[in-house]
């Protein structure tokens, strides 16, 4: 394995990753055999080869070559500017990079404007609820998947996690926003552009005698499987969590909310096999590859006392112990005991006996007098919270890593 390039290895990756890897398994990346079918997926057919044992072999060849060449700085001030869906791309781009990026930037055949156009409605109508998951649910469950949480540490971007998290917050704003994918939106340049830095990744990460030690025997990191971990953790996880709090959500709203999701996913290089059709399909996928992976890691607890100081430092009024106290609320003592959050006596009561009354009033299923006067501090600080995390307050630029984090 040694003797192979960085180039060679990604070329013939779904080989040599699954000799490597089955031998070498840790428990916090063991997962049950692949059998979710890909008749439930938007396809409705596929080869049901593992996605474990999948990347993006285009993408990853390219940028492999775009890294050999140095021409990652170029590129990055290149593309500083493209933030728009319908911007023509720099005449100035390496030849193979345009006309890849000029057919990855293509929506699929499947798409449907009309359930884009509700889920965006339904982004603005719900988006106290949608950028609190984003934000206080995915963006920590994120440090308790070994694999995520490791690739962010040990890549470029682990070294500023302030940049980190602004560059997080756009897409979680570009995907929710009203125009994401219309002409004038920024999904699909978004999109394109977190391909492209996968795909560098893939190629730098090999090299950090870090991420290697602890990888648990994978070889190339960001797999298909490990693009639809973190999907579930955003996607079904909110959806699910919405249900469980009763906020209403009809089906045209629930069925144009994956479907946002769907369209991002195969905007960011996924298999069309491998994407849900339905909710009922998406939760058996990520019964099957988010919550049995699922674990804590020196790494994912350093990296929850990076995004808690940061929360702590963009608001005073957000402190650590509520933020702690809605993410225990939100993602469950176990993962909460996974990534070192704290338990906090005063608030996290006071979120469960207030939160579910709070939603009922928002949505006008009961009287103001029922909602205790505390939790309006509450709701203050975490709507605080959620603009601060969906605002573009300066300009964020998502460039390709030419390197790995700094030892």
């Amino acid at each position: 394995m040694d003797e192979l390039s960085r180039r060679k290895m990604l070329l013939t990756g779904g080989a040599l990753g699954a000799l490597g890897v089955l031998g070498a398994a840790s428990p916090a990346s063991a997962r049950p055999l692949w059998s979710w079918a890909a008749s439930g997926s938007v396809a409705g057919a596929g080869a049901g080869t593992d996605p474990q044992w999948m990347w993006d072999d285009e993408a990853d060849q390219l940028l492999g070559s775009l890294l050999d060449r140095g021409d990652i700085p170029k590129v990055n001030q290149l593309l500083r500017n493209w933030t728009r869906n319908d911007q023509p791309l720099p005449d100035e781009l390496p030849r193979d990079l345009k006309e890849f990026m000029e057919k990855a930037r293509r929506l699929p055949p499947w798409v449907d404007r009309a359930k884009l156009e509700t889920a965006a409605k339904f982004n603005k109508t719900k988006g106290i609820y949608v950028g609190a998951l984003y934000g206080l649910g995915s963006g920590l469950m994120s440090t308790a998947i070994p694999r995520e949480a490791r690739a962010v540490y040990y890549s470029k971007g682990g070294a500023d996690m302030k940049d980190r998290i602004a560059k997080t917050a756009k897409f979680g704003y570009d995907v929710g926003d009203l125009d994401a994918y219309q002409p004038q939106g920024s999904m699909i340049a978004t999109a394109v552009r977190t391909r492209l830095v996968h795909a560098a990744v893939r190629n730098l990460l090999p090299k950090s005698p870090g991420w290697s030690g602890t990888s648990g025997g994978q070889k190339i990191p960001i797999s298909q499987a490990d693009v639809l971990v973190t999907w579930h953790s955003l996607a079904t996880f909110v959806m699910r969590k919405l249900l469980d709090w009763d906020v209403p959500v009809s089906r045209a709203e629930s069925e144009a909310y994956l479907h946002v999701w769907q369209v991002t996913a195969h905007m960011l290089g996924v298999h069309d096999e491998y994407i849900p059709a339905t909710w009922d399909a998406a939760n058996a996928q990520s019964r099957q590859l988010l919550d049995p992976v699922l674990a804590r890691t020196d790494e994912g607890v350093k990296l929850t006392e990076v995004l808690l100081d940061i929360v702590a430092e963009l608001d005073a009024g957000v402190t650590r112990p509520l933020v702690s106290a809605f993410s225990r609320y939100t993602l469950g003592d176990r993962i909460g005991e996974m990534i070192g959050l704290s338990r906090e006596p005063f608030w996290q009561p006071l979120i469960s006996k207030a939160w579910p009354l709070l939603v009922a009033f928002r949505e006008k299923l009961i009287p103001l007098p029922l909602v205790p006067e505390a939790a309006w501090a509450m709701e203050e600080a975490i709507r605080r919270f959620v603009l601060l995390f969906l605002s573009e307050g300066r300009p964020i630029h998502l460039e390709i890593p030419d390197a790995n984090r700094p030892h």
